[in-house]
């Protein structure tokens, strides 16, 4: 193997994966971000799925308060 290649194990991001998903709001669709600090997709769906619930709550309060960035809700883990 050549020196000038070196292998070394992937860098891993402190930010966490973030899933995208819907709410519905009367006849609205509004779009939702969660930020989790899972570093693999599936276990922030996992996240998501286990508490669908509370999150679809916390996004409608802040869709009535007006919370709404670039056409966004920002959500964040418990």
């Amino acid at each position: 193997m050549p020196k000038s290649v070196r292998i070394a194990p992937e860098a891993t991001s402190c930010d966490g994966q973030s899933v995208s998903f819907v709410v519905a709001i009367g006849t609205a669709r509004q779009m939702c971000r969660l930020q989790t600090t899972f570093q693999t997709q599936s276990q922030a769906l996992n996240y998501l799925h286990r508490h669908r619930t509370e999150f679809e709550r916390v996004a409608r309060e802040r869709f009535s308060l007006g919370q709404i960035e670039d056409g966004l809700i920002e959500l964040t883990m418990f």
